[in-house]
């Protein structure tokens, strides 16, 4: 008799979601408070960057290997215990008064969220029907959505007024009755039966077909993304002549963008593949980035001009997650599904550190307004690598939907 789960456990998802939208909140907010810490811990605003890079490359590197070190481990354990450790590092962030006590509490941090974010959607992809795993998928990460729209701004909002330690205090609160959900919310028995995946087999997934050109498609993707979207303050200044509290408008766009490319995205992969999804997705990605910078090739415009730019990438982006995701999950296999999502994550994170480094380079040697070619161009590439890994699988009489 099959095994295989009949219906969407919504339910379920969304309490993993609750997880991805705290973890999503930390990790977008501090931008907005490096300033303020800078000024605060008398250090100067590049030693406070260094908290986003940190947190970056410890997410890039530590979160594969608590995946292979918690491979034995009941799914449910790894969730609430992630989370609790989440809370953990929020309230050491809080009470942090040097440099060095916020810095350790980033690394805690980077390791939790690591561990928990692809854990939740490897879990996601297991308890959904086979023809329902892109929405699972898309409900997980559409958490991580939630908190660009809603938790930044609350929070970048709430350091503005009561302290940058307060955002860090309120984030442990609500870490911590995430972890109480899901400590009440997962079954006991939830992934029990799941054989633990050895080191060999974890590092095998990386060599089966396709797998690891389409983690690079995912580092190619999230290099193009931040490219734009760290300097996207800069370049709004430099276009539309946007000052800058018009930025908290202009994020809270994108973000709704974003919800709702991620939940077509997810709907579209299971209705028509991953690759149908992923192709059109980076192709109109790079059209946005391109559009934004064609604007800024010639002169100032009104900001209203800007926005469709914003909301096609803002669709185009997150559209092109979830069906990312289970384009890996089909090349893996459900039982490798948290070691690729773990890679895919942090290949993601990598991308973001990269992104944010050419954007950097982009801005000090040209202008804010070519970045947009950058991100384009980065995009491009990505797209074409998507074709070449389809045209070889083909080629091998594989097909990965």
């Amino acid at each position: 008799m099959s095994t295989e789960p009949t219906s969407l456990p919504r339910g379920l998802l969304y309490t993993l979601a609750l997880g991805t939208f705290a973890i999503g909140t930390e990790s977008f907010m501090i931008a907005g408070l490096l300033p303020r810490i800078a000024s605060d811990l008398a250090v100067t605003v590049t030693q406070a960057g260094l908290l986003v890079t940190v947190f970056a490359l410890t997410y890039a590197i530590g979160g594969p290997l608590l995946a292979i070190f918690t491979s034995g481990w009941p799914r449910r354990t790894v969730l609430v215990g992630g989370m609790a450790a989440f809370a953990l590092g929020n309230a050491l962030a809080f009470a942090s008064h040097d440099y060095l006590g916020l810095l350790i509490a980033r690394v805690l941090l980077a390791l939790t969220a690591g561990l928990y974010t692809p854990s939740a959607n490897a879990l996601a992809s297991a308890i959904a029907p086979p023809a329902q795993r892109g929405r699972a998928l898309a409900i997980v990460s559409g958490g991580l959505t939630i908190a660009i729209v809603a938790g930044v701004p609350l929070g970048t909002l709430l350091g503005t007024h009561l302290g940058w330690r307060a955002t860090f205090g309120a984030v442990a609160l609500l870490s911590a009755f995430a972890a109480v959900a899901l400590a009440v919310g997962l079954p006991q028995s939830l992934g029990a039966g799941a054989p633990p995946v050895n080191l060999k087999a974890r590092l095998d997934a990386a060599r089966l077909p396709g797998v690891l050109p389409t983690l690079v498609v995912t580092l190619l993707w999230g290099t193009g993304t931040y490219a734009v979207l760290t300097y996207l303050a800069p370049y709004l200044k430099l276009v539309a002549d946007m000052p800058a509290e018009g930025m908290s408008g202009v994020l809270l766009l994108w973000g709704v963008a974003a919800a709702v490319g991620l939940a077509l995205g997810g709907r579209a992969t299971d209705r028509f593949g991953s690759l149908n999804v992923v192709v059109p997705a980076l192709l109109l990605l790079a059209a946005s980035f391109y559009y934004l910078a064609a604007m800024a090739g010639f002169g100032h415009w009104p900001l209203g001009l800007m926005l469709p730019g914003v909301v096609l990438w803002g669709l185009a982006t997150w559209g092109f997650y979830p069906a990312q995701q289970n384009s890996l999950v089909n090349r893996s296999g459900v039982a490798l599904a948290p070691v690729v999502l773990s890679l895919n994550a942090s290949f993601q994170y990598a991308g973001f550190s990269l992104g944010a480094l050419a954007g950097g380079f982009t801005v000090a040697h040209a202008s804010p307004g070519v970045v947009g070619w950058v991100g384009g161009s980065v995009e491009v590439l990505a797209l074409v690598l998507v074709l070449v890994i389809e045209r070889r699988q083909q080629a091998r009489g594989l097909v990965v939907a």
